[in-house]
């Protein structure tokens, strides 16, 4: 008898159409495999939804908070349903930035210097010396986030809008000029090395990431054999440091700019990566020889509690 599946989507995160993307694709991709289905998207009654559709499985494509940041992955602990991804440690702690650079730092994985600064203290002065990136401390998908180039003058006012929804305390880092390169890790194997250019030469932002032809994914990466292996060596240690399980993604920079620094950082590691048509996750496995329905099998029959 086929497992049954229930797939988490949506949510109510800044992430939530991102989530609705993911789910729906592996949705029909764990159909095709053979899979019982059933698409939830969760809402704050998840606990009795879950007890009563009784899953072998939980495929959490979620994204964001609540679904990314380990609380429905204590949840599933609770009920004692197996689910892809990583589990309650690893997922709150990649989903602080600032502390899960921490714990990557002492692994000796190299990142960009920064720090924790208040909102309104980085509205009224420039907390560091431009160029840097200011960012909030547990969201994803670039939500939030504000480059601070070297011919702007005045701190950034955005910061001070009414609306803004990204927390008071706000993670402050150093720009890297050069490249913006991802990694993948499945299971304990890093996949290849992704080169993302932003169709419009800016930033890799919401749109670059999720817009169809918002950049261009160079795979493999046009660099140094030996800079490729070490971006693979970079993602793997960051996934294993943080105690990642399933599929984790890593963000990384890398100056070879002419005269540039030479550096190479890893931004973040994403524990719950897209998985929409145009997401990394998915074209790196394919790069590795999995098809999309073989690498979302691969995520189900990897799930397990006490992750």
């Amino acid at each position: 008898m086929a497992k049954h599946v229930a797939i988490l989507y949506g949510g109510w995160s800044a992430e939530r159409e991102v989530s609705l993307a993911s789910g729906r694709a592996c949705c029909k991709a764990l159909e095709s495999q053979g899979y019982k289905v059933t698409p939830i998207d969760v809402q704050p009654d998840i606990a009795t939804v879950l007890q009563a559709v009784a899953p072998d499985v939980v495929f959490n494509a979620l994204h964001g908070r609540v679904g990314e940041d380990g609380t429905i992955q204590g949840l599933l602990e609770l009920l004692k349903i197996p689910y892809t991804h990583s589990g309650v440690l690893a997922s709150a702690l990649a989903m602080q930035k600032d502390k899960a650079k921490i714990v990557m730092e002492s692994a000796g994985v190299p990142v960009p210097k920064g720090m924790v600064v208040n909102r309104f203290e980085a509205a009224k002065s420039h907390a560091l010396p431009a160029p840097y990136v200011i960012k909030p401390i547990s969201e994803g998908s670039s939500y939030g986030v504000i480059i601070v180039r070297e011919d702007r003058s005045h701190p950034p006012q955005e910061l001070l809008r009414e609306d803004w929804s990204f927390g008071d305390q706000l993670l402050v880092e150093s720009y890297v000029a050069g490249r913006e390169l991802t990694c993948a890790v499945m299971g304990d194997k890093a996949l290849g090395v992704i080169d993302i250019r932003p169709a419009t030469g800016v930033f890799y932002d919401y749109d670059a990431k999720y817009v169809k032809g918002g950049s261009i994914h160079v795979l493999p990466a046009e660099i140094k054999p030996n800079i490729y292996q070490k971006v693979q060596e970079l993602a793997l240690t960051a996934h294993q440091a943080l105690g990642c399980r399933g599929i984790s993604r890593a963000d990384l920079r890398y100056d070879d700019t002419p005269g540039g620094t030479g550096e190479l950082v890893v931004l973040e590691v994403n524990t719950q990566p897209g998985m929409t048509e145009t997401s990394l996750v998915p074209e790196l496995a394919a790069h590795a020889g999995y098809t999309f329905g073989e690498l979302v099998q691969w995520m189900v029959e990897d799930a397990t509690c006490n992750r």
